[in-house]
Parts: structure tokens; sequence; C-alpha cells
């Protein structure tokens, strides 16, 4: 495990630390990345898409406050690393990717690894995962455009959504919503860069 930047300070969640110290980030690249996995950067991962920074990761698994009870919705299973810090922390993780060729590679990585408490879908992540709901925690990898009704439906009373939003580029943040009392209390945290949800037609 490397020495991360002195921003690495933000992350004061024990848990988190933890399961990002346990977590093999090389399994998870292509091999001609995997000298690289250790550092505090993304890296492609093929169609277009990214493993998202090691900070990043921890910073928006923190903000979730996960428990052994919960259970995590995670839009954008990508190369599966993110789903992989989930199961280390949640009861079960739910995570939905649309490109079937990563979704598939990150199945069968996860499941090398030994995690059994992950569930991976190929569909739009718009739309969620309506058959599972409410969910404790719903953690969003790519930029949506704006907020996505169908995910604010599906979290539970005090459940916690993160979620970059913006247009393509730079001009994203990260958001913190929770559900409170019927009412979704919504708070800004970070910009960020992330790649793009799109939603349905």
């Amino acid at each position: 495990m490397p020495k991360w930047p002195p921003h690495w300070t933000e992350i004061t969640d024990s848990a988190v630390l933890a399961a990002i110290a346990r977590v093999p980030r090389h399994r998870f690249v292509p091999v001609e990345h995997q000298t690289e996995a250790y550092e505090d950067r993304p890296l492609p991962i093929g169609y277009g898409q990214t493993i998202s920074q090691p900070f990043v990761v921890a910073l928006m698994t923190q903000l979730l406050e996960l428990t052994p009870m919960s259970k995590v919705l995670e839009v954008g299973t990508g190369c599966g690393y993110q789903t992989a810090i989930l199961a280390e922390l949640a009861g079960e993780v739910y995570s939905v990717e649309v490109v079937a060729e990563l979704s598939k590679r990150a199945g069968e990585t996860l499941d090398g690894l030994g995690y059994r408490n992950v569930h991976v879908s190929v569909c739009d992540g718009w739309d969620g995962w309506p058959e599972f709901a409410p969910y404790d925690g719903i953690i969003v990898t790519a930029a949506a455009p704006t907020w996505p009704p169908p995910l604010i439906e599906q979290l539970s009373e005090g459940g916690r959504l993160v979620i970059p939003i913006g247009p393509a580029g730079w001009d994203q943040m990260l958001w913190l919503a929770q559900k409170l009392g019927g009412e979704v209390i919504k708070r800004q945290i970070a910009p960020v860069r992330f790649v793009p949800l799109v939603p349905d037609d």
C-alpha cells in the first residue's frame, strides 16, 4: 500500500481505509497498466471507461456511511474495483453496468477474489435496479446530467446517494443526498470529473 498524498487526511473512516488496503487494485486494471495500479490517479480500462482515482473511491465510499447490514446499489460497475470496496463494507451490493463486456470481466474478477455478496447486472443505470430496492446507499460512478428520479425513489428512508452531476468535461460536482422524513436533503461535496451517465431516450 503506497503512502497517499496529504489530501488523504480527508478520509477519516478507518473501515474505508482498511478496505482500500485490502483490495488488490492491480487485479482490476489491464495488464499494461498494472505497474501504475497503486498510483493515486484514474487509469483506462477499455471501452472509453476508467478505474477511478483511489482517493475519489475512498471519498465516495466514506460518504455512504456503510455498515455490515447495508444494502447498496452501484451504478456503473466498470472494472469492479469500487464494487469490491463496497463489498468489503456492506452486506449486499447490487451493481449495474451498461457495457456487457466490462460487466462480465468485473464479475469474473470479483468472483475470483471470493466476493459472494455482489450481484451484477447489465442494464442502463439511469433506472437503477428496482427489483431489490430500497437501498441504504446508492453510488453513481458516472456523471449524470441531472438527478435521476428512479434512484431517488429507490433510496430508503435515511439512505444516502452519492452522485456526480454535470456535463461531460470538467464542470461536474459530486453531491451527497439523504432521504429524511420523505424529503431529500442535498449537499455539494467537491468538483470531480467522470465519464457521462447516459439516460434512457
